[in-house]
């Protein structure tokens, strides 16, 4: 495994880290779900990011995951960095949502409960509410890592506008940043564009470090939707976070021209895609997801060419330039 310090800290993370968004929770199989976790360790992946929501059932995958640290890995502690995060809806009723005070405290202390531990390495305002004033927030990691509860704080998918509100706030009450998290991928290059208002530029310029999650647009940049969208798949269920109306004919045309590259390059498209994120230096991490033992080993195979010569950048640029790309 490679590392890569967390902006101006001295944190590494691995490149590649394991999210358990999906297929970690009560529904899933936990066998799997101990088996590619162990797995992810024994290949140097120490970061694991979860938030409180994740599931399903909400909080069931800190739940397993707490479990499995009881198992097999409560002897390691100290070399994992675990990250967690609140702010999207978890329990009924007014306080089981948003970016208050109230409820991210709260949910830091359901979050140590369901994992069995007493801190964690990050803790993230999961989203900015649209209510909640800045200073309110993040007043509340500062207070959580004073706590003791988690030793460093981080922000997600929170607005340009704003970032620099967090950042500034954050470091004048001694709790630098650590981590920001924000989606990244081939087809949402904003997020990490060399401009000054992307959210990579900003956060590198405020010394935080950068995770980029759904790298492989929710399986667009897989093999899974080169010839249309299957049966069982994300996109063909009611419920999910890829919609039928993103797989358009576009990203279709896009994917089968970024598949040929990889296969150039000796790659498969999802290790090509999360090599490609890589290639920009200010993100610290990539996080992977992964339904089986096997998906993450290919991702793992990821490290293995991390390198572009500048006829395949351009190339990769000319099918993203494409128009209807945007996510």
């Amino acid at each position: 495994m490679q590392y890569r310090y967390c902006g101006r800290s001295g944190v590494q993370l691995p490149m590649l880290s394991l999210g358990l968004w999906h297929n970690f929770g009560s529904v899933d199989s936990y066998d799997t779900a101990c088996a590619m976790i162990l797995r992810a360790f024994d290949a140097g992946i120490c970061h694991f990011d979860l938030a409180n929501n994740y599931g399903p059932e909400p909080g069931s995958a800190e739940k397993n995951f707490g479990k499995i640290l009881r198992d097999h890995l409560q002897s390691h502690r100290d070399e994992l960095f675990i990250t967690t995060k609140a702010g999207h809806a978890m329990w009924a009723g007014v306080y089981g949502e948003g970016s208050s005070r109230k409820n991210l405290i709260a949910s830091c202390d359901q979050s140590l409960r369901r994992m069995g531990l007493e801190y964690v390495d990050v803790f993230y305002s999961h989203r900015y509410d649209g209510i909640t004033p800045i200073e309110e927030t993040m007043q509340a990691l500062v207070d959580i890592v004073r706590s003791g509860k988690a030793l460093y704080a981080g922000i997600s998918k929170y607005p340009p506008e704003l970032q620099e509100q967090c950042y500034s706030y954050l470091a004048a009450h001694d709790v630098p940043c650590l981590l920001s998290q924000y989606p990244a991928n081939m087809f949402k290059r904003g997020s990490i564009a060399h401009t000054e208002n992307s959210n990579l530029a900003i956060a590198a310029r405020n010394g935080s470090g950068f995770v980029c999650f759904s790298p492989l647009a929710q399986g667009l940049l897989t093999p899974k939707y080169l010839h249309g969208i299957p049966e069982n798949s994300r996109a063909a269920r009611a419920t999910g976070f890829l919609k039928l109306e993103q797989v358009t004919e576009e990203r279709i045309w896009a994917a089968q021209q970024l598949s040929k590259i990889a296969e150039e390059r000796g790659q498969t498209l999802p290790q090509m895609a999360l090599a490609w994120l890589l290639t920009d230096s200010r993100v610290t991490s990539v996080i992977i997801g992964a339904s089986s033992v096997a998906q993450l080993e290919d991702n793992l195979q990821t490290l293995n060419r991390l390198d572009f010569c500048d006829e395949e950048l351009a190339r990769i640029d000319c099918v993203l330039d494409k128009q209807g790309l945007a996510m």
